[in-house]
């Protein structure tokens, strides 16, 4: 699977850390209300070494939470506005549990709508931290993209970030929609999908084997060896020439 390993290390852009992220938004206007992370180090070819203890931070929005996401999260209005800072002070203090490697760092989420939360965050905060915020969007990958591209369901859609850990066997960290939880459950996630090649060669095959549209003669010279079935070239051409008469 060296294909897999490239990619991985293009994402990573020779940065040996990581610092994975995990953003809770309002149900309307998409602000932040709570940042989890962890830090990881990584060895020269992208595996973890060591994992920080989890950050958790929570931050008061300028608009109400919403009652759906306080019933998936459990974070109200009044726990926010008893522990909640700004979201300039809630940015300091990523940066701060990043220490030096916060510039040295990728910025990995599962999804693409924890930069969408940021984004909103900062529209409606005059006094964001550009350098912080600037440091995270130029530095940013959704893991999605990697790992949806080698593992997705029957339908061909990616899976929940639950399901993906169920898959790879890693037992569920912490509190449900929790950001600190989500956010180590996706660093799990990140090193199971860079050293179990047999899981997902395994699911690979089941990808390849449910492409919707490949030509029939591709699609079934595929769908044959990902099941383990020899497909010769005379055979392939058999099937091609079945397809055109």
């Amino acid at each position: 699977m060296y294909f897999r390993m490239k990619k991985a290390l293009q994402c990573l852009k020779g940065s040996r850390y990581i610092c994975f992220l995990d953003f809770e938004g309002t149900q309307f206007s998409h602000e932040m209300i709570a940042i989890g992370a962890v830090l990881a180090s990584l060895d020269k070819k992208g595996n973890i070494k060591r994992l920080k203890d989890p950050f958790k931070i929570y931050v008061r929005a300028k608009n109400k939470i919403g009652s759906y996401v306080t019933n998936l999260t459990g974070i109200t209005e009044e726990l926010l506005a008893k522990e909640g800072v700004s979201f300039y002070k809630a940015m300091n203090e990523l940066r701060n549990y990043c220490g030096s490697a916060f510039k040295k760092s990728t910025f990995i989420t599962f999804g693409n709508h924890d930069m969408r939360i940021l984004n909103q965050s900062c529209s409606y905060n005059l006094d964001l931290p550009k350098n912080e915020v600037s440091q995270i969007q130029h530095h940013y990958f959704d893991f999605i993209l990697l790992i949806g591209e080698f593992i997705r369901d029957i339908h061909g859609n990616p899976l929940s970030l639950l399901n993906y850990c169920k898959l790879f066997g890693i037992p569920e960290e912490g509190e449900a929609h929790s950001p600190d939880a989500d956010a180590l459950n996706l660093a799990h996630l990140y090193q199971a999908f860079i050293s179990n090649t047999d899981l997902v060669l395994e699911e690979y095959l089941k990808l390849l084997a449910n492409q919707r549209h490949l030509p029939p003669p591709i699609s079934e010279a595929v769908l044959a060896l990902a099941s383990g079935k020899d497909f010769t070239a005379s055979q392939f051409k058999e099937s091609a020439k079945k397809y055109i008469e």
